[in-house]
């Protein structure tokens, strides 16, 4: 009896063992994973062009050779025939917005347009504003005076004197430079971008300080003026192309569109059809 007591009392510990254990078993077990919550839509300013059908681009039309606006309304330049390679490349319309210098950046941020062009020069208070693209050319702040008075004008030294009339486009890098380098010059804020270096070849000015390449379209166009040391500028300078701010989905496509138009020649042969 009392060994059937005590077989009874051992199993009855093994059970309670068995069933303490077999819980402690079932809390260690790993929870069974939960599914992955589902992505987040991102909205990129990429879905809206495509969904519209159209890249609308503002650019000011008076600064050759990167956009230009025709008597007849239509726009030509270095930059107009990008921004028809880059909505080919997403099978949209280009449509060109016009603005003006001094409005260019409120136009931008209004939403007016997806992208900015036109020899658009990169400076921190854009930056803080908008996104840039990579850089599309660089440039640099360089004078063109008429072809006689080149030796006149080959410092800043020469071009900071009462005695010199210097000329600007308002609103833009161009004004800028010159309130900041040029304090004593006599200087003439011309509203008419397109036709202000005619006011140095008649005589009227004496000097705008531009962009290099300008310069040495300009000097194209009109023979009589000349470019001052353009491949050695007085103020180092990049362009590029402005992008809605945060949208690194966009600017990574135009990026990577700018890159391959870099690296497979298209780039440079819109460049030199219209600067050679």
């Amino acid at each position: 009896m009392k060994v059937m007591m005590a077989a009874a009392c051992a199993a009855h510990a093994a059970l309670v063992a068995g069933v303490a254990f077999a819980a402690t078993a079932a809390q260690a077990q790993p929870a069974a994973p939960l599914a992955p919550p589902a992505p987040a839509t991102v909205h990129s300013r990429l879905d809206d062009v495509q969904k519209a059908g159209t890249l609308r681009a503002c650019a000011t039309g008076d600064y050759k050779p990167y956009s230009y606006r025709r008597p007849d309304g239509q726009f030509e330049g270095i930059d107009v025939d990008l921004v028809a390679s880059l909505a080919k490349s997403l099978g949209v319309k280009p449509v060109i917005v016009p603005t003006t210098w001094k409005g260019l950046m409120d136009d931008f941020t209004a939403g007016k347009c997806d992208i900015a062009v036109g020899g658009i020069s990169v400076t921190l208070d854009r930056a803080a504003r908008a996104y840039y693209s990579s850089v599309v050319m660089v440039d640099g702040k360089s004078p063109i005076v008429r072809c006689a008075d080149v030796a006149k004008y080959q410092t800043l030294a020469d071009l900071n004197k009462p005695s010199t009339r210097a000329i600007a486009n308002p609103g833009g890098t161009n004004e800028r430079f010159a309130r900041q380098y040029l304090p004593n010059a006599t200087l003439t804020i011309y509203p008419d971008n397109v036709t202000i270096f005619r006011q140095i070849a008649d005589g009227k000015a004496d000097v705008m300080v531009t962009d290099a390449s300008e310069t040495l379209l300009q000097h194209k166009l009109n023979p009589s003026l000349c470019p001052v040391n353009p491949d050695k500028p007085l103020q180092f300078g990049e362009k590029a192309y402005l992008l809605p701010r945060g949208d690194d989905i966009f600017k990574h496509y135009v990026d990577q569109w700018l890159n391959l138009a870099q690296k497979t020649g298209e780039y440079q042969a819109v460049v030199d059809k219209w600067l050679k």
